[in-house]
């Protein structure tokens, strides 16, 4: 295993890892979004009304998106163990 074997393995899981992520980031940025302009309108100041809706979109992407994020990550695994034994020499 050299440098380029360990430098493509960490750009595939950096890769994954964004992949997998943004679904749930740009969830929670829209709705971010949404509260902020719905607090704006309404001249309410109280810092934590965002987290509950955001948690809620959150958790509803998780349970939408959850089946897809599992795929990708069962599949980076199994590359990953695929080439176990090239990691090996």
């Amino acid at each position: 295993m050299n440098v380029n074997d360990v430098t493509a393995i960490a750009e595939q899981a950096i890769f994954t890892i964004i992949k997998c992520g943004a679904p749930m980031l740009l969830v929670s940025l829209c709705v971010g979004l949404c509260v902020s302009i719905f607090q704006t309108v309404t001249s309410i100041q109280e810092q934590t009304l965002t987290f509950v809706p955001k948690i809620l979109a959150i958790f509803l992407s998780l349970i939408v998106m959850g089946h897809w994020i599992m795929n990708n990550m069962v599949e980076f695994m199994t590359v990953l163990w695929t080439d176990f034994n090239r990691y090996l020499r």
